[in-house]
């Protein structure tokens, strides 16, 4: 059986149901099942805080960013379990008052969201 990166992330299958947080927990109150459940979501929390923000543009840091329709992007929402992002395609962009792109209008399984580019995780590849 082929893994998806999703599964590596969390060591188990990506519509299982989420666990409550653990990371708060002393290690020496968690069964060992529990305990494997704390490292899989102390690895989700430093990827999505560490890897992800990498993709996400920083407009203050670039001149020009480079969203595009028909990119593939990951919704960043707080405070959704691990692998709970939606993920999405741009179906259209909305410059500011600048002439730069500021607002993107994404189509996911659920409907389609206007979301700024600040909560966005551009995938690095593209349908092109």
């Amino acid at each position: 059986m082929i893994l998806t990166p999703g599964h590596f992330l969390v060591g188990r299958p990506i519509t299982a149901i989420a666990e409550p947080s653990l990371t708060e927990v002393s290690d020496n109150r968690l069964k060992v099942w529990q305990k494997q459940i704390k490292i899989v979501q102390q690895i989700w929390k430093r990827w999505s805080n560490n890897y992800l923000s990498t993709l996400q543009n920083r407009n203050k840091w670039h001149f020009e960013n480079n969203v595009k329709i028909h990119d593939m992007v990951i919704l960043k929402e707080d405070n959704l379990p691990e692998c709970n992002w939606p993920l999405g395609r741009i179906l259209e962009v909305y410059q500011g008052k600048d002439n730069k792109i500021r607002v993107v209008l994404v189509k996911t399984k659920s409907g389609i969201f206007k979301r700024p580019i600040t909560k966005l995780c551009i995938l690095p590849f593209s349908s092109e």
